[in-house]
């Protein structure tokens, strides 16, 4: 029997429970952090690429599949696909109007989002943080966080292979005597600082925090602050990049929310 994907199982959880609210952004979530293949009617002109589209009810669909091997069993046969984040695919589509049609007849978790439920998924996930300025006084171990939101965050930092060496969440008293929850990323590399504080972003959003808020910062190793965190914050290893050599985020077409693929 074949392993069920991050995708299957989150979609058997929101089955399972279809008036839990987090069991439903759980599976969102794993959606836009997902790699899709998209099945397309002819293979990709550059930058640009046309998805095979398919009517339902009066709207139209695009199918994509979070294995190759599923979509060349849909296909009975190889085909032509474009492969993209369920991210950048949600903001894709919502342009378009299209919905999306995932692992038909091929998994268990197969299913149909129509087009307000991708614009949905394309609004929350294009929401960039608010950038702010101020300097904490003390550092303190977390408290009051929700295990959840831990939980949310450690799933996602995992997903942030090669772009930072570790994490630190402690709690913060700034300046102006306001008291909050700062995440302190340790030599980033260049050009990820945008993508970890949506990571993060996002995980408060998905896992059903309501008003909540972290605050994210970044360190270089030798920085004293980060000492100060190593001694009292809550770390997160970030697993390192698979071939042990780190690239730029967005050094691949379709992967890059500001370089996506264009729909004809």
């Amino acid at each position: 029997m074949t392993k069920p994907t991050p995708l299957d199982q989150a979609h058997a959880g929101m089955e399972a429970a279809p008036q839990d609210d987090a069991a439903r952004l759980k599976f969102f979530e794993r959606l836009a952090d997902a790699e899709l293949v998209m099945l397309l009617e002819d293979e990709p002109d550059g930058d640009d690429v046309r998805p095979r589209l398919f009517p339902v009810d009066g709207q139209r669909f695009v199918l994509v599949f979070d294995r190759e091997d599923r979509l060349t069993a849909f296909t009975q046969g190889p085909a032509p696909y474009a492969a993209l984040s369920g991210r950048v695919l949600a903001g894709l589509l919502s342009d378009q109007g299209l919905g999306l049609g995932l692992n038909l007849d091929v998994a268990p978790s197969a299913t149909l989002l129509p087009p307000d439920a991708v614009a949905w998924l394309a609004e929350t996930v294009g929401q960039a943080p608010d950038e702010t300025a101020a300097t904490p006084l003390e550092i303190e171990p977390p408290t009051g966080l929700p295990e959840s939101l831990v939980a949310a965050l450690d799933t996602k930092l995992a997903l942030a292979s090669g772009l930072a060496q570790f994490a630190y969440l402690a709690t913060v008293r700034y300046q102006d005597g306001r008291k909050g929850h700062l995440l302190a990323f340790v030599d980033p590399i260049p050009g990820a600082e945008d993508g970890l504080a949506q990571a993060v972003r996002e995980a408060l959003v998905f896992s059903g925090v309501e008003a909540g808020e972290i605050d994210v910062t970044f360190l270089k190793a030798a920085d004293p602050a980060a000492a100060r965190f190593a001694r009292h914050g809550l770390r997160f290893d970030l697993p390192k990049a698979p071939d042990q050599t780190v690239q730029t985020p967005g050094a691949d077409p379709g992967f890059d929310p500001s370089r996506p693929p264009k729909l004809r």
